[in-house]
């Protein structure tokens, strides 16, 4: 429940006035997402809590993490997981469904480096993820709202772009991915007008190599519709 219409504190603290970026759907949950979730999830869920949690201690190292806002069903999460070892990821996801279909991911690929929390991701931002103590953060493919009236409950705006930036460590990187060309252009937008982050390209990024095409990206690209990928630095 991201609040748009808002601005941030010193801490990129978001004041929330209500507007979501996201509708709570019921999905169906399948057998083995349930037994996943039964199964797996105590040890790879990590309870929301109003205070930083120790990640180091989560993940059982010391090794960087990288925060995912709105992991789908998980595939892409799990391969990257997957390719890059040395890294932990914190996947954030609201909907049941995808939480366990990542889980039975987790499950079958023995991911050690992979924790997901269930909940908000401004809360979860605000309050469990310490300031300046994150390797980079992934937003990939959020939900267009492509109705112009319904632009507001876009997930990326210059609020959101402060919070996360101000929970990168210098260095470390912010990295979006869209197939919907209008969204592009905003996204372009409101990242370059943080004065926490600089652009890593000259507009648009190409398409780094840890992040791996999917099956709807792949046909898209066959039909000729474009994906923008925008890779940004905190200064």
């Amino acid at each position: 429940m991201i609040d748009i219409d808002s601005g941030a504190g010193e801490d990129g603290a978001i004041f929330r006035r209500g507007i979501k970026s996201f509708v709570l759907r019921a999905g169906r949950v399948g057998p083995g997402q349930q037994r996943a979730l039964e199964t797996l999830g105590p040890q790879y869920c990590v309870a929301y809590q109003d205070q930083p949690a120790d990640w180091a201690a989560v993940f059982g190292n010391a090794q960087p993490c990288v925060f995912e806002i709105g992991f789908g069903m998980g595939e892409t999460t799990a391969q990257i997981a997957q390719a890059r070892p040395d890294t932990n990821f914190i996947g954030c996801e609201v909907h049941l469904p995808g939480v366990g279909a990542l889980l039975k991911r987790i499950g079958e690929q023995g991911l050690q480096n992979l924790r997901i929390v269930q909940h908000d991701a401004v809360e979860v931002l605000q309050h469990m993820i310490a300031p300046a103590s994150l390797a980079g953060a992934h937003v990939f493919f959020p939900d267009p709202w492509h109705k112009k009236k319904h632009h507001k409950r876009r997930l990326i705006q210059p609020a959101l772009v402060a919070l996360l930036a101000s929970r990168i460590a210098p260095g470390g990187y912010l990295h979006c991915a869209t197939d919907w060309q209008d969204y592009a252009e905003q996204m372009l937008a409101v990242l370059s007008a943080e004065p926490q982050l600089r652009n890593t390209a000259d507009g648009y990024a190409p398409r780094p190599d840890y992040r791996p095409l999917t099956k709807f990206e792949r046909r898209g690209l066959r039909l000729g519709h474009g994906v923008w990928d925008l890779v940004f630095e905190r200064k």
